[in-house]
């Protein structure tokens, strides 16, 4: 189940497995999906659209 936070005052919808961020619930559900089905990977295709990733010393990548 996605989550969805507020970072940066911008709504943020995160993978609950891996923690990665997007601007999109669909991304966020897409990430998550291929989460479930390949523990310990991460699709880059996928990650590389994440805007907020675990341990960002800034949290939402700049445009």
């Amino acid at each position: 189940m996605v989550s969805k936070k507020i970072i940066d005052k911008k709504p943020v919808f995160l993978c609950d497995i891996c923690g990665i961020g997007y601007a999109d619930k669909k991304t966020a559900q897409e990430c998550e999906d291929y989460c479930q089905a390949h523990p310990g990977s991460c699709n880059p295709e996928i990650s590389k659209k994440g805007v907020y990733f675990p341990g960002d010393f800034i949290p939402l990548k700049q445009k």
